[in-house]
């Protein structure tokens, strides 16, 4: 709705000073003072205006939208820093109503920095005609932010986000583009140099690598924008001179190897700090950059800060997730004449930190503890209740010899001292006899079932009574069962992420599984585990995998050397 209350400077008068609104922002747009009147005409208070974007907190078009900032004029008169005015916008009050502006932008103090001061009074709003020359179209620069969001968001990696946005802005922007990112540790690399040429894009490695750091005083171009300054057009000429600095040398020798004859060069934010700088060339094209395209590039650089450090979180949380699992799951014990081989897929997404695990250890009378469980959840609370779980199972398991009944303590136990909600897993106790050979006695908490598959092919799921899960505090004694394996046989324990579909449930993947396991009995565990992984595993399952698999000897076979988990 327009504002019908404050009345506009009659045509042909010059406003008083007194009538005048007038805020400063510093280079990164935010406001940093703002006299009495233009509060009264904003009808804002001064804590409501100090610190913000004014771009966002301000700027509206005729019908009360908030444009990109590329599309801003006042806008480009701040990223410019160059002294404009115009009366092509409004300005949204406190109350919520427009009030159309005429204004003015020129360079001003910001405190230590750079900035700019507005200064604005009501007036009617004149909507320019689209630029012309070497600019844009408007449509075509909302078409061209609507494409860079979809394309950059829609990757976790980093290097395929500089791929796709030399893409997107190469030749649609300028003939050349270079990106110079910030590592974690702060060291600069430049990262691609690209260009456009013939209709085709070229890279040049030789201009790539590190480069060095950014010194707190130059004033050049490439140095304040990766200090997080605003965009600002560069020549060559500006590093004709003499190089005040490691950069400016790196930079001089960019231009001396390019016909670059127009830059841009904008910082890349991300939402915290500066993660590089983004510079935009033009060599074939005649037409040089002007401060109409500052503003495009600085939205241009923020979408692409915001993939590159969306994509540095999942790749700390991937690095934090491998570190848990390395660390939380357990080295297999040697348990003479058996072979043991373990496997752990986590889940592609970094994020989900897994609740899959397997265990195996000694017991105290001889024989051999196998676990293989799932808590609920995929984070890390997960991972933590289930390393929890893991330790006081192993406990329980060393003082009783009963299966079931270890599991009844577990549950009484987590009841009262934890604050695990559910979780499945199976629990057997491996042993041998020179009597009856191996023997294995196991017992089910809600968990898919063990897979038996013996030398000759077959394949059978060993299934027991009252199978119920953990945690869910109903009292009732699970059943167990006993099964000698016989020589050569396979015992495959494994978590649900390897057979169960968003679409179709687990049933199927229990039958494939199944077949396919028959269809490898002959191969070694480390071999059956892989293919596994591969053959069986839904393509819509986003979970993680654990899999902790036996094998018993023929008699009079030589004893295997153990296999340690991957």
């Amino acid at each position: 709705m327009r504002e019908q209350n404050a009345a506009p400077t009659p045509p042909g008068t010059a406003p008083t000073v007194g009538d005048l609104g007038g805020y400063i922002v510093d280079e990164t747009g935010h406001i940093a003072a703002v006299n009495d009147r233009g509060l009264t005409l904003l009808r804002l208070t001064r804590d409501a205006m100090l610190g913000r974007d004014h771009h966002e907190l301000l700027h509206r078009d005729a019908e009360g939208n908030t444009g990109p900032r590329a599309l801003c004029p006042l806008m480009d008169a701040v990223v410019s820093r160059a002294a404009c005015s115009g009366t092509d916008m409004c300005f949204v009050r406190g109350d919520g109503l427009l009030l159309p502006v005429h204004w003015t932008a020129t360079p001003h103090p910001a405190g230590d920095g750079p900035g700019t001061l507005v200064l604005f009074h009501p007036g009617p709003v004149d909507v320019p005609e689209a630029a012309t020359g070497g600019s844009l179209p408007q449509l075509e620069r909302l078409a061209l932010l609507a494409e860079t969001t979809t394309s950059l968001t829609s990757t976790m990696n980093e290097q395929e986000t500089v791929d796709r946005l030399t893409r997107l802005v190469l030749p649609r922007l300028a003939d050349w583009m270079v990106v110079d990112l910030i590592a974690d540790g702060g060291d600069i690399r430049r990262t691609r140099v690209a260009e456009h040429r013939s209709g085709r894009l070229l890279r040049h490695p030789e201009l790539e690598g590190p480069i060095p750091g950014v010194t707190a005083q130059s004033p050049l171009p490439l140095s304040r924008a990766l200090r997080g300054s605003a965009a600002s057009l560069v020549g060559p000429e500006i590093y004709q001179g003499e190089p005040d600095s490691g950069i400016a040398a790196v930079q001089h020798d960019l231009f001396a190897a390019t016909d670059i004859h127009s830059a841009v060069i904008a910082p890349i934010r991300g939402p915290r700090e500066i993660l590089g700088a983004l510079t935009l060339g033009r060599g074939d094209n005649p037409i040089a950059f002007t401060t109409r395209d500052l503003s495009l590039l600085e939205d241009i650089a923020r979408r692409a800060g915001l993939a590159i450090s969306n994509s540095r979180l999942y790749q700390r949380q991937r690095r934090i997730a491998e570190t848990m699992q390395r660390y939380l799951l357990p080295r297999l014990p040697d348990v003479p004449g058996v072979e043991l081989y373990a496997s752990y897929l986590p889940a592609p997404d970094a994020s989900q930190v897994g609740g899959d695990w397997y265990d195996a250890f000694p017991l105290s009378d001889d024989a051999t503890g196998l676990v293989i469980g799932d808590v609920a959840g995929h984070d890390l609370e997960a991972a933590a209740r289930m390393a929890q779980l893991r330790n006081m199972l192993r406990a329980l398991a060393w003082s009783e010899q009963h299966p079931p009944s270890v599991l009844a303590q577990l549950d009484q136990v987590t009841a009262r001292s934890t604050d695990l909600s559910t979780a499945t897993l199976i629990l057997g106790r491996l042993s041998t006899t020179p009597e009856t050979g191996w023997t294995w006695e196991w017992t089910n908490a809600g968990h898919p079932p063990p897979l038996l598959i013996t030398h000759d092919g077959h394949a059978d799921y060993l299934h027991t009574p009252r199978s119920v899960l953990l945690g869910t505090g109903t009292h009732i004694t699970r059943g167990r069962d006993t099964v000698h394996l016989p020589p050569g046989s396979t015992l495959l324990l494994y978590t649900d992420g390897l057979i169960e579909s968003r679409a179709h449930g687990i049933e199927p993947g229990l039958a494939r599984l199944r077949r396919r396991a028959a269809t490898l009995a002959r191969h070694s565990l480390d071999a059956i585990c892989d293919r596994l992984l591969t053959d069986v595993r839904p393509p819509d399952n986003d979970d993680d995998v654990a899999l902790l698999a036996l094998r018993v000897p023929h008699p009079g076979s030589r004893t295997p050397r153990p296999a340690q988990p991957n």
